[in-house]
């Protein structure tokens, strides 16, 4: 267990209704990026979509194209790889992509008044301070900023609760971020596995990996960048309590991000396999069991009196059997009650009793 680990939360609480840890259900998140299409009521439609899907809170990301990246052509802003954003320049997706600035307020206060978490990503200082006035309630570290230590340490000096992405991090970027929350006294961290590729490839997920972050956190989970289901479950069943999924309201919308976004069937269907899961999945507590056993005692062997036994006489394998149901004496005591006496008469069909043993 690394010293990290032992100091951050093991239990986030965000509201009277919404806590965050290893004995709470997953929180899903719906991450709606760029699926505004640059249209504020879209985006206040989408928010209501969210919420009818099942989701625990909407997450928003607060850029500027200005306060992202420079308006230049040259070969550096142009998109290299083999994304769905090849050869765009840089500038011009951020715009496309942009929450303005100008929306913010609503947005929130739009959220709060149907009764919906939202909070959202900055990818800038003065991102930061725009959501701080707008008493964002929680942060969310993109993949890409963590290496942005100055950002990192004023969303830590907020004592806000943070998630923290680590699509594009190794594990001393991981150790660098997490040191610079604890030395701001900001213990309420939880860190997912994500794959920066868009949409990610099976091949891509690498869902194993969470089970590296539960070295450096309490509460671990899954930012999804796939088209599938199963990614989601499957990091569920590894551990994770937070899952996040890109959401659109309809396909039709112009949006970056559109092909690795859920529509609201989807996003539905989805949080449904979720809550099964975690009904299936069901409690390391005991007592959860117990309860199960004694709904199967039918079904289970105990030790019952095979033939009408007097007071005073011995018990043998004449007169006791293993049998169904489960409602008689516990098996391990076959051997141990084979010659002992009873101390009443017994008829047959009754289940034998320790108290009716003289031992």
């Amino acid at each position: 267990m690394t010293e990290s680990l032992k100091k951050v939360c093991k239990k986030i609480k965000l509201t009277k209704k919404i806590t965050i840890s290893n004995n709470h259900k997953c929180f899903v998140v719906a991450e709606i990026s760029a699926n505004h299409g640059g249209n504020l009521n879209i985006l206040k439609k989408t928010i209501l979509a969210a919420k009818k899907a099942g989701v625990n809170a909407v997450k928003i990301q607060s850029y500027q194209a200005e306060t992202i990246t420079l308006k230049s052509k040259n070969k550096h802003f142009l998109i290299d790889d083999n994304s769905i954003w090849k050869n765009q320049q840089l500038y011009n997706l951020y715009k496309r992509a942009e929450t303005p600035f100008r929306w913010h307020e609503e947005i929130f206060t739009f959220a709060k008044k149907n009764n919906i978490f939202c909070f959202s990503a900055p990818f800038d200082l003065s991102a930061v301070s725009l959501l701080e006035k707008l008493k964002c309630p929680m942060y969310k570290i993109a993949s890409p900023e963590i290496e942005d230590t100055q950002l990192i340490e004023k969303i830590a000096r907020t004592k806000k609760p943070i998630i923290i992405s680590t699509g594009i991090a190794n594990e001393n970027d991981i150790k660098n971020a997490l040191k610079i929350c604890l030395n701001n006294n900001n213990r309420k961290i939880i860190l997912l596995n994500c794959i920066s590729s868009y949409p990610a490839k099976d091949s891509e997920l690498n869902l194993k990996y969470i089970n590296v972050l539960k070295k450096y956190s309490n509460i671990v989970g899954y930012s999804d960048h796939s088209v599938s289901d199963l990614p989601s479950i499957i990091s569920l069943a590894y551990g994770a309590k937070v899952i996040e999924k890109h959401f659109i309201l309809n396909k039709k919308i112009k949006s970056p991000d559109s092909k690795f976004s859920y529509d609201p069937r989807q996003l539905s269907n989805l949080i449904n396999q979720i809550r099964a899961t975690e009904i299936m999945m069901g409690s390391e507590d005991i007592n959860k069991k117990k309860i199960i056993s004694k709904k199967l005692k039918t079904v289970t062997r105990s030790i019952f009196y095979s033939n009408n036994i007097k007071k005073g006489e011995r018990i043998s394998i004449k007169n006791i059997k293993s049998v169904r149901p489960g409602t008689g004496l516990k098996l391990s005591y076959f051997k141990k009650i084979i010659g002992k006496k009873v101390n009443k008469n017994c008829k047959f069909g009754d289940p034998v009793k320790i108290k009716d043993i003289i031992l």
